[in-house]
């Protein structure tokens, strides 16, 4: 996609996303939210109720943004897609998303 959002593009967008009562794909696919866009939407992800896809694919997300988006994963049982692929996601970030993962399977 790239739209430019960047980090403080995903502060708004998130906004919206917390009270969001339509959208369910969201592609923010290129846009260098990195790790606090991450950590800001992961925040909205625990409030929003609607959203079934999120394409996060390249946005240079670390470690920490992975956390906390797996945080939000527990909290939230309407997102069932999310792409990450082509960040920078290490070892924590990794077991923290398998361990949801394991949690929603098993």
């Amino acid at each position: 996609m790239n739209n430019s959002i960047r980090e403080n593009g995903a502060v708004v967008l998130c906004e919206a996303l917390k009270i969001n009562s339509t959208l369910t794909t969201l592609n923010l696919k290129n846009n260098s939210i990195r790790e606090n866009g991450a950590v800001v939407l992961s925040e909205a992800l625990k409030i929003n109720s609607t959203l079934t896809t999120l394409n996060l694919m390249n946005n240079a997300i670390r470690d920490n943004g992975a956390v906390a988006l797996s945080e939000a994963l527990k909290a939230n049982s309407t997102l069932a897609t999310l792409d990450l692929r082509s960040n920078s996601v290490g070892d924590n970030g990794a077991v923290a998303l398998a361990d949801v993962s394991k949690r929603e399977s098993g």
